[in-house]
C-alpha cells in the first residue's frame, strides 16, 4: 500500500453512533486513533457506548483490548471473565481472546513489560487486519504498572501510527491530572484527535477538541455541549454558555497544575512520610521492585540491605525511569554488603558516586529514532540475526533528544574533566544464572575538551553500549541460554573511573578481578574455596581482556605467593609488558610498555608492582655496572598481608550475604606510607562447574590425547563427532595481516557442528579469543559456542603458550555454556598427545567451505567419524582428560 492509498482511506468517514459529534468533527475516519482526556471513565463511557453500539449495527470488526485493573469499558459478564481465564491458561492459543455479541475481547498483561506487551498488542492488531475497530483499555493504567509517563508515552507512539496504517479507529481514554505535560504532549503530537472532556453532571458534558488532524471548520475548535441521555451536541457560542463552560473547566477539581511525572509525585509523597515519621516499608519494597532489578534473588538481598536514604540516593543520580539494570544493582549491593557487615573494611574504600541512566530511555531512544518496526523484525525467529546486524547499525547512529542531552550535561558537570566510563547495565547482566561477561560494551570516556565536545563523545559512549545489545556475541549467547525472547532493556551505569594522573596519562595503581572459589587448582593440596585474584598493574581491561603478550598475576588466596614459574627467566617471559591508560593529550584508551608506565610513577607506587631480577641485577655488579632490572607482576602487592587478607574478608563476606560464590571487579590505589585505597566496581554471582562425578578412565585404547592438571570444567563423558585443529606452525607462517580471518574458517567450523548436531572438539594454538592474532586465534564467543571441547596447544618453537585464562570474559563464556576448557602443555601435564592422528581421517573442510585457499585447508584439518566415534572423558575431581580414537 502507498502512502498516497494509505491517506485516501484514512478519509472514509465512520459513525459514532452520536450524529452530533460526527458533524462537529466532521466525522472520524478510517485511521483515526481518538483520545479522551476525561476526568474519570465514567465521562468516557458516555462516549465509547454508543460508538460500541454502532460499531455492531455496521456490522465492524469489533476489538476490546483489555488490560487494566479498572472496570471493564465494554459491558462484560462473569462468564466472560471465566472464559478469559480458561483462555489464559491455554497452551494451544496464541492469544487469550473470546469472541460474543459481535466483540472480539483480548486480554494482555502489562506486567510482561513494555516490549512484551507492545509486541503482542502489535500481533493482535496485525492479526486483525485492516478496518478493525478498536476500543482500549485506559492509557493511564500503563503509567501506574511500568511507574513512568516515558513508557506509556512511547507505547502509544509505536502503536498509534500502526493502526493508522490499517485503516482502523481506535478509542483511547486516558486520565486527566496523572499525567506530565510532555507525556501528553507526546501522546498529543502523536494521534489524530485528542478530545479534551468535562461534566458537571450526565446531561451536562463538554467536549473540548485540541487536535483534529486533517480537518477544520469554524467552530470545530469551540467548546461543545454534550447530553449523554439525548445524545444532543450543540456548538458553545451563546455568551451566558460559554462562560458556564469556562466556569466547569476552571473548577478546582479541573486545577491540579501537575507538570511532574507520576513517579515523581510518588517520591515526593513517600520522602514527605518518611520525614513525618511513617512507617514507609511497604512503599520502600515497591521502590525496590520498580526502580532497581526483575532478579528475584538480587531484589531479595536488595530489600535486606537497603535503607530509604540509599534508595533517595540512587533515585537523585538516576538519568529518565526504569531500571538500574544488574550491573549496578550488583555494584551497589556489594558495596552495602561490605558497609554493614564489615565497616572495619568499607572505611577503607574509595565513596561512589556514580549516576545511572534508566532502562527506560533505552526504548525511547528506539522509539525517537523510528526504530521500533526494526525492533519488532529483529524480534522475530527468521529475523532475529538477519535485522540483529541492522539494528545494530541504526543503534550506533541515532539522535538522542534534547530533554535527555540536558541530562547528559547534568552529569558532565558533577564530573567536570575527570575520565569516566559508561558500562552496560541491563536487564539481565550480573544476576544469578546469566552474567553476559563482556557480551555488551563499557566505553571509556577521557572526558576532555569542550562541553560540546565531550557531551557528544558521551553520546556516542551510550550509543555504543546500546548497539552492543545486537552484537552477534550478545545474540548468540541469549539464544544459547534460551534468553533471545526474553525482555532484554539496556540501563546504563556511569561510574568515574579509579586512578591518579601521572603526566599525560591517568590509570589506577592496579586492577583486577576477584573470585571468592576458584576454578582451578595448580596444586593438588590448593584449597579452592579461599578464592583467587587477577592483578595488572594499570586499567584492570588487561585483567579480563586476553591481549598482546601479557600476563596479569594469578593469586591463589589460598597461598597467595606461589607460582607455577620455575626460574626467574620464565617470571619475565610471563609476566605483564604493557599496561593499558587513558591519554588525556590525544583523548584516547591505549596501552603503552610497562618500563614507560614506571618511569612516570612516584617510586612507592613502583615499589609494590614490580618484582627485582637479582641474578641479573648482580651480574652487573659484577661487571661493575649499577642497573635495576624489574619486571611487573604486583609483587609488592601479594606480600601486602593487609592487602591479601581484605580481599579475602571481602571475598568471603560476599559469598556468604549472596549465598553463592562472586566475582568482584575492583582497582587499588596506594599511598606513600604503603596504605591503599579499595574501590569495588562490580559484583555479581560466579558461575562455577561443580560436581562430584568419578569417571573412569579406559585403558589399552588408542589415545588422542591425555592430561592432568591442566583444564577446566564438569565431569564428562562424551562421545566425540567432529575434530577441528589447527596446527600450530602453520599458523605461524600464515601471514600476519590473514591471521584474523582464521576466526571466520572457525566460525564456519561452529555453525556446521550447529547446524548438524555435532559433538565437537576444537584445539588450536595459543590462547583462544586472544586480540593479538601472533599470540593465537582472535575468535570472539560466537564463533566457538557450539563446540563441546576447547583446549589451547603450546608451541614454544614460536612463543605460543596457553594461558587458561580463569576470571577472564573468555572464560566465563565457557563455564555458563559447559563447555570443557583445557591445556595441551609441553611439561608433565601433558601425558600424551598424538596429534597425527587426526591426519589419518579425510578433511572435510572444503564440504564445509569451498572457497578458502589452500594454504588454509593445510593448517586447519576438520575430520568426521562415522561409526567409529572418538570419546572424551574428565574427570573433575582428579583433573584428569583423556580422549580416545575408538
Amino acid at each position: 500500500m502507498t502512502l498516497g492509498d494509505i491517506i485516501m482511506a484514512a478519509f472514509d468517514r465512520i459513525k459514532t453512533g452520536i450524529p452530533g459529534l460526527d458533524k462537529a468533527l466532521d466525522n472520524i475516519r478510517l485511521g483515526d486513533n481518538v483520545v479522551w482526556n476525561v476526568t474519570n471513565l465514567n465521562e468516557f463511557s458516555y462516549f465509547v457506548n454508543p460508538y460500541v453500539k454502532q460499531a455492531k449495527k455496521d456490522n465492524r470488526n469489533l476489538i476490546y483490548i483489555r488490560f487494566a485493573n479498572h472496570p471493564p469499558l465494554i459491558e462484560m459478564t462473569d462468564e466472560d471473565f471465566r472464559l478469559l481465564e480458561i483462555e489464559q491458561e491455554n497452551p494451544d492459543t496464541e492469544f487469550c481472546m473470546i469472541e460474543r455479541d459481535g466483540i472480539k475481547i483480548y486480554k494482555v498483561n502489562p506486567y510482561n513489560q513494555f516490549e512484551t506487551f507492545t509486541l503482542e498488542v502489535h500481533r493482535i492488531i496485525e492479526k486483525e487486519g485492516f478496518d478493525a475497530f478498536y476500543v482500549f483499555d485506559c492509557l493511564s493504567d500503563l503509567q501506574a504498572v511500568w511507574s513512568t509517563d516515558l513508557m506509556m508515552g512511547n507505547f502509544f507512539k509505536v502503536t498509534c501510527p500502526f493502526l493508522f496504517q490499517l485503516d482502523t479507529v481506535a478509542y483511547f481514554p486516558i486520565i486527566r491530572g496523572r499525567h506530565s505535560y510532555d507525556a501528553i504532549a507526546k501522546i498529543r503530537e502523536t494521534t489524530q484527535l485528542f478530545l479534551n472532556v468535562y461534566s458537571n453532571s450526565p446531561e451536562e458534558v463538554y467536549v473540548s477538541p485540541l487536535k483534529v488532524w486533517n480537518r477544520y471548520s469554524q467552530t470545530m475548535f469551540l467548546g461543545h455541549k454534550f447530553n449523554p441521555q439525548t445524545g444532543f451536541v450543540k456548538v458553545l457560542q451563546d455568551g451566558q454558555e460559554v462562560s458556564k463552560y469556562y466556569k466547569t473547566i476552571n473548577s478546582d477539581k479541573y486545577q491540579d497544575g501537575r507538570t511532574l511525572d507520576s513517579w515523581e509525585r510518588y517520591m515526593i509523597q513517600v520522602r514527605r512520610e518518611y520525614e513525618e515519621g511513617k512507617n514507609i516499608d511497604e512503599e520502600c519494597d515497591k521502590i525496590c521492585e520498580l526502580m532497581m532489578t526483575k532478579d528475584e534473588k538480587m531484589l531479595s538481598k536488595i530489600k535486606e540491605y537497603f535503607t530509604f536514604e540509599d534508595y533517595t540516593t540512587i533515585y537523585d543520580r538516576r538519568v529518565g525511569s526504569g531500571l538500574v539494570g544488574g550491573k549496578s544493582c550488583g555494584m551497589l549491593l556489594a558495596r552495602k554488603i561490605i558497609e554493614k557487615d564489615r565497616p572495619d573494611i568499607y572505611a577503607n574504600f574509595e565513596p561512589d558516586d556514580s549516576f545511572y541512566i534508566g532502562s527506560d530511555l533505552f526504548y525511547t531512544y528506539i522509539v525517537s529514532n523510528d526504530l521500533w518496526d526494526l525492533r519488532v523484525k529483529q524480534r522475530t525467529h527468521e529475523g532475529y540475526y538477519k535485522y540483529g546486524k541492522e539494528l545494530e547499525e541504526a543503534l550506533k547512529n541515532g539522535s538522542f533528544p534534547d530533554g535527555i542531552k540536558n541530562e547528559f550535561i547534568r552529569i558532565l558537570d558533577y564530573f567536570g574533566q575527570n575520565p569516566i566510563i559508561v558500562r552496560s547495565s541491563s536487564f539481565l547482566e550480573d544476576g544469578y544464572g546469566n552474567a553476559f561477561a563482556g557480551k555488551y560494551e563499557s566505553v571509556f570516556c577521557v572526558n576532555r575538551g569542550s562541553l560540546e565536545e565531550r557531551l557528544a563523545a558521551f553520546e556516542e559512549a551510550v550509543k555504543t553500549v546500546y548497539s552492543s545489545t545486537m552484537n552477534i556475541s550478545a545474540l548468540e549467547y541469549r539464544k544459547i541460554n534460551g534468553l533471545d525472547d526474553t525482555d532484554e532493556q539496556m540501563a546504563l551505569l556511569v561510574q568515574r573511573v579509579s586512578g591518579s594522573y601521572h603526566g599525560d596519562y591517568f590509570f589506577p595503581t592496579a586492577a583486577g578481578v576477584g573470585f571468592s572459589y576458584s576454578p582451578y587448582s595448580p596444586l593438588p593440596d590448593m584449597d579452592n574455596s579461599k578464592g583467587m585474584l587477577r592483578l595488572v598493574m594499570g586499567l584492570g581491561t588487561k585483567a579480563v581482556d586476553r591481549t598482546k603478550k601479557d600476563y596479569p598475576r594469578i593469586i591463589n588466596l589460598d597461598k597467595p605467593e606461589v607460582t607455577l614459574t620455575k626460574d626467574i627467566r620464565e617470571k619475565h617471559r610471563y609476566s605483564q609488558h604493557y599496561l593499558d591508560v587513558i591519554d588525556l593529550k590525544n583523548i584516547s584508551l591505549h596501552d603503552i610498555p610497562v618500563d614507560e608506565g614506571l618511569d612516570i610513577i612516584p617510586r612507592y607506587a613502583k615499589r609494590i608492582l614490580v618484582e627485582h631480577d637479582r641474578e641479573a641485577e648482580r651480574m652487573f655488579r659484577d661487571r661493575g655496572q649499577r642497573r635495576e632490572i624489574v619486571f611487573v607482576n604486583c609483587e609488592g602487592i601479594v606480600k601486602n598481608q593487609e592487602f591479601i587478607e581484605e580481599m579475602k574478608e571481602i571475598l568471603s563476606t560476599l559469598q556468604t550475604a549472596y549465598d553463592y560464590p562472586v566475582d568482584i571487579e575492583y582497582t587499588v590505589n596506594v599511598g606513600e606510607d604503603n596504605s591503599f585505597n579499595i574501590n569495588l566496581l562490580q559484583c555479581r554471582p560466579l558461575q562455577v562447574s561443580v560436581n562430584n562425578e568419578a569417571i573412569e578412565m579406559p585403558e589399552d585404547k588408542d589415545v588422542f590425547f591425555h592430561i592432568k592438571e591442566s583444564s577446566m570444567g564438569m565431569s564428562r563423558k562424551n562421545t566425540i563427532d567432529t575434530i577441528c585443529y589447527v596446527d600450530p606452525h602453520k599458523y605461524y607462517e600464515y601471514p600476519y595481516a590473514q591471521k584474523s580471518s582464521i576466526s571466520r574458517v572457525i566460525s564456519d567450523v561452529n555453525a556446521y557442528c550447529k547446524n548438524n548436531g555435532k559433538t565437537a572438539i576444537l584445539i588450536v594454538p595459543g590462547r583462544i579469543g586472544t586480540s593479538s592474532p601472533e599470540l593465537g586465534i582472535p575468535v570472539v564467543f560466537a564463533d566457538i559456542s557450539h563446540f563441546s571441547a576447547i583446549l589451547e596447544e603450546s608451541y614454544s618453537e614460536v612463543g605460543y603458550m596457553p594461558e587458561l585464562s580463569f576470571g577472564s570474559h573468555m572464560f566465563q563464556d565457557l563455564v555458563e555454556a559447559d563447555i570443557y576448557y583445557g591445556a595441551l602443555f609441553e611439561n608433565e601435564k601433558k601425558i600424551e598427545f598424538n596429534k597425527d592422528m587426526v591426519f589419518d581421517y579425510p578433511n572435510i573442510l572444503e564440504d564445509i567451505n569451498p572457497n578458502l585457499s589452500e594454504e588454509v585447508y593445510s593448517m586447519i584439518q576438520v575430520i568426521d567419524f562415522e561409526d567409529e566415534k572418538a570419546e572424551l572423558y574428565h574427570d573433575m575431581n582428579k583433573d584428569e582428560t583423556l580422549c580416545i580414537f575408538k
